[in-house]
C-alpha cells in the first residue's frame, strides 16, 4: 500500500487517521466544514481552521473498480474499488477511500456485487498505515 502524501494543510488529516480518528477539518469562524483541507474558508476567506471528529459513518455515494494499467504498487491487487463516502452528519464533505472486509484486508476483498451505491459504511483504518478505509454496515 502506498503511504499517503501529506502536506500542511492535510498533515492533521491523516495524524488524527494514524490515531484512528475521522476528523474533518472546519473554519473556526463561521463553522463550515471542507475537504479536502485547505488552508482560506471558501465561504468567508478566513485563515482560521479546526479539526471536527465525526462518527466515520455514510453512503457510498459512487465507485469505480480500476483496471490496468495501474500504480505499480497497485496492480497485484487489481481490479479493486474505489468508493466515494458521503458523511452522514457532513451530507457536503464525501472521502475518497476503499470497500474492505475488514481494517487491512486486501483491497479487492470485497466482490462487486455487494458495492452498491447508497449502501451503509462505517469507516475502519488500515493498521500499519492508518489510511482511512469503509467496511459496509451489513455486509
Amino acid at each position: 500500500m502506498l503511504s499517503p502524501v501529506t502536506d500542511a494543510d492535510g498533515a492533521p488529516f491523516w495524524e488524527y487517521a494514524a490515531q484512528g480518528e475521522l476528523r474533518v477539518q472546519a473554519c473556526a469562524d463561521c463553522g463550515e466544514p471542507r475537504f479536502p483541507p485547505r488552508p482560506c474558508c471558501p465561504h468567508c476567506r478566513s485563515f482560521a481552521c479546526e479539526w471536527r471528529p465525526t462518527a466515520g459513518r455514510g453512503r457510498i455515494w459512487s465507485y469505480v473498480r480500476p483496471h490496468p494499467p495501474l500504480l505499480p504498487d497497485y496492480a497485484e491487487s487489481a481490479p479493486y474499488n474505489v468508493v466515494l463516502v458521503e458523511l452522514d452528519e457532513l451530507p457536503r464533505i464525501r472521502i475518497v477511500g476503499n470497500l474492505v472486509s475488514a481494517a487491512g484486508a486486501s483491497l479487492n476483498s470485497v466482490p462487486e456485487s455487494h458495492i452498491r451505491i447508497g449502501a451503509r459504511v462505517q469507516v475502519v483504518f488500515e493498521p500499519c498505515s492508518g489510511v482511512p478505509q469503509w467496511v459496509l454496515e451489513r455486509p
